[in-house]
C-alpha cells in the first residue's frame, strides 16, 4: 500500500544565500571587534584633540612626552640619549622605521620641536605626532 507518489517528494535543497549573509555578518563582527582589542602599552597623557585624527596600529616606536618633559617608550621611562640611540639603530635595520610622538597638550612646544630635531639629526625621517580623535 503506497500512500504517496514518489514524485511528490521534494528534493532537499541547501539555502546558500542566508549562509553567505551570516558569514559576511560574522566577518564584519570579528573585524570590528579586533579593532578594539589592540593593546597599546602607553602612559596616560592629555593629548590634543584633532577632528581628522586617524588610528594607526602599526607603529614601531610609540614615544610619550609628559608635561614635565619626561620621555616614555611605550610604558617604560627612558632617557633621551638612550631613546635616540635605539631609534637610530632600528632605523638602520628597517628603512620603514617610524616614531610616533604622543605629547601632552600642555607641554612647551619648544620641547617637542627640540626632540623632533634630535630625531632628525640622528637620521630618522619618518616620525609623526599623535592626537585624540575629536569626533563626537
Amino acid at each position: 500500500m503506497r500512500l504517496r507518489d514518489r514524485r511528490s517528494f521534494a528534493k532537499p535543497e541547501v539555502m546558500i544565500i542566508p549562509m553567505i549573509d551570516i558569514m559576511f555578518f560574522l566577518l564584519v563582527f570579528f573585524m570590528l571587534s579586533t579593532l578594539y582589542m589592540v593593546d597599546l602599552k602607553t602612559v596616560a597623557v592629555n593629548m590634543p584633540k584633532a577632528q581628522n585624527a586617524e588610528m594607526q596600529t602599526n607603529v614601531n616606536y610609540l614615544v610619550t612626552m609628559k608635561k614635565d618633559g619626561s620621555l616614555w617608550l611605550e610604558d617604560q621611562q627612558i632617557d633621551e640619549k638612550t631613546l635616540i640611540a635605539q631609534a637610530k639603530a632600528e632605523n638602520k635595520k628597517n628603512p620603514k622605521f617610524a616614531v610616533v610622538l604622543r605629547a601632552d597638550q600642555d607641554i612647551d612646544y619648544g620641547k617637542v620641536i627640540v626632540f623632533l630635531d634630535q630625531l632628525k639629526g640622528a637620521g630618522l625621517t619618518r616620525f609623526g605626532l599623535a592626537a585624540e580623535s575629536g569626533r563626537s
